[in-house]
């Protein structure tokens, strides 16, 4: 599976960009997968739920399945988090797995970058980050994309993971 990220600080427009990528990425019949970094806590559960009853009654795994979709939630306890590598390793065989989060990790990556925000480019200091979508002109030493470019951003991507 090849591996490519969306990076940037909080309301840079990456949630956005990946659904785009995702989109545009899928109707070329190229196979995506996600993975997306949260900072906070999250539970896609709800309170009442079988599936809640059985993690709050001490269960370590839940796997909830249907003619539609499965999900499986795993209660860390007090286990570390675990690592990119340790997740992507449990996703089916996919053509992409675009990774939206995880600046910190060394895979290549697209920076998201609005300049409302006042956050400084995290590109300049991260080697790792190939390229800039963004929603005003820059001056770098990589490409920088319309960070609505979805079929350009896209374009590049896929050329930098041979696809």
């Amino acid at each position: 599976m090849k591996l490519f990220g969306v990076t940037g600080w909080k309301d840079s427009g990456k949630t956005g960009l990946m659904e785009r990528l995702v989109a545009e990425i899928t109707a070329r019949g190229i196979t995506v997968s996600t993975v997306k970094h949260a900072h906070h806590v999250f539970d896609v559960d709800q309170p009442g739920k079988d599936s809640y009853r059985h993690r709050e009654a001490g269960a370590c795994e839940v796997l909830l399945a249907s003619r539609k979709r499965v999900a499986i939630m795993q209660e860390l306890r007090d286990s570390q988090e675990p690592t990119l590598a340790d997740l992507l390793v449990r996703l089916r065989p996919v053509d992409l797995v675009l990774v939206e989060g995880y600046k910190r990790d060394t895979h290549p990556k697209i920076e998201a970058h609005r300049a409302e925000t006042g956050n400084p480019l995290i590109a300049p200091d991260d080697p790792t980050i190939l390229a800039v979508a963004s929603d005003t002109p820059l001056e770098l030493d990589r490409p920088v994309f319309d960070l609505d470019s979805t079929s350009e951003i896209a374009d590049f991507i896929l050329a930098q993971v041979g696809l």
